[in-house]
């Protein structure tokens, strides 16, 4: 039996995208990882094992924009293709991460600002 690579029901939108990355995650710094040994770009690859201690990666398809990755999952469906990218779990969920902590930060500027617009 061979490890399955891909989601459980083949898709052919991601089965394009991860062909496009060549099956390659294609975060290059948004996760705040600067990738230093990929040349700017994460070394995971569909499949591949991030350490010894860790099952298979499985690629994810998601917004190429770090800040689109904090829309509702319904938002994000309705981008096209060329607005998505292949992404590894873990820069995944630390873009989705910094780019949530970025908008907490801007949204407690604008509300300090406009507090202090009223005074």
């Amino acid at each position: 039996m061979t490890a399955q690579t891909g989601p459980l029901a083949e898709l052919p939108l991601w089965d394009l995208l991860i062909h496009l990355s060549g099956g390659r995650c294609q975060c290059s710094g948004q996760c705040g990882n600067q990738h230093a040994a990929g040349q700017g770009r994460c070394e995971h690859e569909n499949g591949g094992f991030i350490s010894k201690h860790a099952g298979p990666i499985r690629l994810l398809v998601a917004p190429k924009d770090a800040h689109e990755l904090i829309r509702p999952a319904h938002q994000q469906a309705r981008l096209s293709a060329c607005d998505l990218a292949a992404w590894c779990p873990p820069c995944h969920d630390n873009a989705r991460t910094r780019a949530q902590r970025e908008h907490r930060k801007a949204l407690a500027e604008l509300q300090a600002d406009t507090t202090d617009a009223l005074f």
